[in-house]
This record gives structure tokens, sequence and C-alpha cells, in this order.
């Protein structure tokens, strides 16, 4: 049976990209960022295919409106995932049952030093920690995963992404395409030459891809949330099973797929609030 592989891509972590005005889809550079988000997506997928030819490959578009990747431009061997709201977010696919996931383009949690472009889900996110452990994106995705029984084997962004990473999944696949020198500084490498050592790790990852565990977080699970605006907490005081306590934001849960959709639904509160 033919394997299938997962690739959540987001867009901060690419080669090149440094600022908001390439990444949002107001801002006047933000075509370019597309298409290099576009070139990244394709090495990995290329080299996933390099090492298991019948592989099923799942791209998930995990970029703000998710709605980024060139659906003409990805590798057709691909299937796209894109749109919001849906179920998992960027980690869409898990549950049409994804055996190993991948991370492309992510960045390090908010407040990471020497990371480019860092935060949490939404700038408005302060912190997420999930039994005393603070985590970013690639925390909270890596343990979603896990709970669907499946491993991230590689992961690509800036250093202080897969450093993150590495902390987590210590020994698996990582390709640090760019060194921050401030939130919106990098010294980086060429789109091209990211692409090679991309494609590459991809295949590495799956021809061990065995030799890394799911990373699984042990349940009940206590959520705490630290937001920036007051407003978003009053809001969430609304929600059933939610505690409030000056700017955090507390809930408890049995599985990390119920934890997702809650962290989902304050991300959105959190662009409710002025």
């Amino acid at each position: 049976m033919a394997i299938k592989v997962l690739i959540s891509v987001d867009m901060e972590g690419i080669a090149g990209i440094v600022h908001p005005a390439e990444t949002n889809p107001e801002r006047y550079e933000y075509e370019r960022g597309r298409r290099l988000m576009t070139a990244a997506a394709n090495a990995v997928v290329e080299g996933v295919i390099d090492a298991e030819p019948t592989a099923e490959v799942l791209v998930a578009d995990s970029h703000g409106p998710y709605r980024n990747i060139l659906p003409e431009e990805l590798d057709r061997r691909a299937r796209l995932i894109r749109g919001k709201p849906r179920e998992l977010g960027m980690m869409a696919g898990l549950q049409a049952g994804a055996q190993v996931a991948m991370f492309v383009g992510y960045h390090a949690r908010a407040g990471a030093s020497s990371a480019v472009l860092a935060h949490t889900m939404a700038d408005a996110i302060l912190d997420v920690r999930i039994n005393d452990r603070s985590h970013g994106e690639i925390g909270v995705n890596t343990l979603l995963a896990g709970s669907y029984g499946v491993p991230v084997v590689l992961a690509s962004g800036d250093a202080a992404a897969c450093e993150e990473f590495s902390a987590l999944v210590p020994h698996a696949v990582t390709v640090p395409v760019k060194r921050g020198l401030g939130q919106h500084a990098a010294d980086s490498l060429h789109p091209e030459e990211a692409a090679d050592r991309l494609r590459q790790a991809a295949t590495d990852a799956m021809r061990r891809y065995d030799d890394h565990p799911p990373v699984v977080a042990s349940g009940p699970l206590h959520v705490e949330v630290d937001v920036h605006q007051p407003r978003t907490v009053d809001i969430a005081a609304l929600m059933p099973g939610v505690v409030t306590s000056g700017r955090t934001i507390v809930f408890d849960t049995e599985s990390m797929a119920a934890a997702y959709g809650m962290l989902q639904l304050i991300v959105m509160l959190t662009q409710l609030a002025p």
C-alpha cells in the first residue's frame, strides 16, 4: 500500500522571505512570496517521490488565509489542501490517513530570539502552554500529529525554527534555510539552493521515517494561552469550560484535536478584538 505523506507549508520560514510585505496578501511583494512558497513545496514533493515513487502526497497550504500556494504551479503529483476555516487547520490531512508529516517554511514561536517573523498562530497571541510547556506552531502541530500516531520527520525554516523542532524531535531532519538577524532581517540561502537542500532532505527523511516515533502529549491536557488584548479574554470567558485570569485563557481537554480546535477559535477571537 502506498504511503500517505502530509506536507504542511507555511510562508515565514521560506528562503528569502523576511518581511510582512512578502507574506500578507494585501502587500506589494506578496506575489513573490507565493512563488517562493510554491517552489519550496515542490522541492519537498519531489524529494518524497524520489524516495517513495508511489507515495500519495498531500500539501496543506498553512499560511494566513490558507490560499497562497499557486495551484497551477504545484507539482501535479501532489494533492492540495487549501482554504479556511477547516478541521485541523495547518495539519488538515491527518484525518485523511496521513502516515508521515513534514513542516516546510515554518517559523519560531513568539518571543524567540534571532528568529525571523516569529509568532505563535497569530500576532495577538503571546504564548501557548500545554501541560506547562511553552509551544509555538511547531510544538502544537507536532503534538497534534502525534495524537494521530503520525511522526513529523522533517522541518525547514530559519535556524531558530529548526532548533525549536529538534528540541522536540531529536535527530530528525532539519533544513535551516536562513539565519535570523532580527524579526525582519536574515542571512538567507538562495531559493534554488534551498530547494536543492529541501529535496535531498525530504528523500533522506522518507528513507528513515521509522526512526522517529510520534511525539505524544499525555492527557488530560491543561492549556494556557496568553493574549495581547484584554478584550479577547473577555470574549473567551463566554465559552463553556474556559477560565480566564488577566490576559490568560485557560482550558482543559482530553485530546489534542479538541485543544487545537479551541486554539483556532481563540485565534479567531483575537481578530475580533479591536
